[in-house]
């Protein structure tokens, strides 16, 4: 396929040890690569999968499809415009349940575990929000004594302007939330990142006065979406216009980076059995 002059692009789906190899290899037979998150398996090798690809000159992108729906972009908006005050915090839960060791995301040898399947989302979200990079990094994680992948991680992300928490786990009932707190109130979004595309979505902002702070809310609507759809075609047509791209590959590897500070920070306290 990668030889075929009539294929322009490729996604790249495969297991995250995989991602690094066929990027490369795509990149340098020129075709332009949409490529699944996480990256890699550390910031350096995502590194290098954006090296070659600006030296072969294609089009090169991290497949966080949550990014380009119309939720999320409004989200942004109401937090860039002050909506809620100064951002304060962020708050997210993901989870699912899957003991089955043989699925990949229980195979710790090709990338998996419940940070780099899913806790890299809540990463992502928390750099995207602050539109910054963390300056401090405090995690937990439980490992499957067998298997050998993290079960379940709590993460701190500390901020120059607030904080990002957020746990991740494959031992947990399925589950996805996203609070936005700031001086003036609060977004919350429920199932934000697995986005349902046969469904509406909501937004909920609350800024009265009330308690709980759910008991008010102006709620924002948005018609079925499949946000895999609006991923391929906004990078298709960034492909074919030449333009830059929705989500730069530097994105990527600053969202590695932080993740190896994860991994790091949980094994310079000591993982829990």
């Amino acid at each position: 396929m990668l030889a075929d002059p009539r294929v322009d692009a490729v996604y790249v789906p495969v297991p995250n040890h995989l991602h690094a190899r066929w990027t490369i290899a795509a990149a340098e037979a020129g075709k332009h690569v949409l490529c699944e998150k996480p990256l890699a398996l550390t910031a350096d090798e995502a590194q290098t999968m954006v090296d070659v690809c600006e030296r072969a000159g294609v089009a090169f992108m991290e497949a966080f499809m949550y990014r380009l729906h119309p939720s999320w972009e409004r989200t942004r908006e109401l937090v860039d415009e002050g909506t809620i005050g100064e951002l304060v915090a962020v708050d997210s839960w993901f989870s699912y349940f899957n003991d089955d060791p043989d699925n990949i995301r229980n195979i710790a040898e090709v990338g998996g575990g419940a940070l780099m399947d899913i806790g890299c989302y809540c990463i992502d979200l928390s750099r995207l929000l602050f539109g910054a990079e963390p300056t401090a990094v405090a995690s937990r994680m439980r490992r499957d004594p067998v298997q050998h992948v993290d079960t379940t991680t709590s993460v701190l992300l500390g901020f120059e302007r607030g904080a990002a928490t957020f746990t991740c786990s494959t031992r947990a009932k399925a589950d996805q939330y996203v609070t936005i707190h700031g001086t003036d109130g609060r977004i919350h979004l429920d199932v934000p990142f697995n986005i349902p595309a046969d469904r509406s979505t909501e937004v909920v902002v609350h800024t009265g006065k009330a308690l709980p702070a759910h008991a008010d809310g102006e709620v924002h609507r948005f018609g079925p979406t499949d946000p895999y759809t609006v991923q391929g075609e906004r990078f298709a047509a960034a492909v074919l216009a030449g333009t830059t791209v929705p989500t730069l590959p530097s994105e990527g590897v600053a969202t590695m980076r932080v993740l190896d500070r994860v991994v790091a920070a949980a094994e310079a306290e000591g993982l829990s059995p």
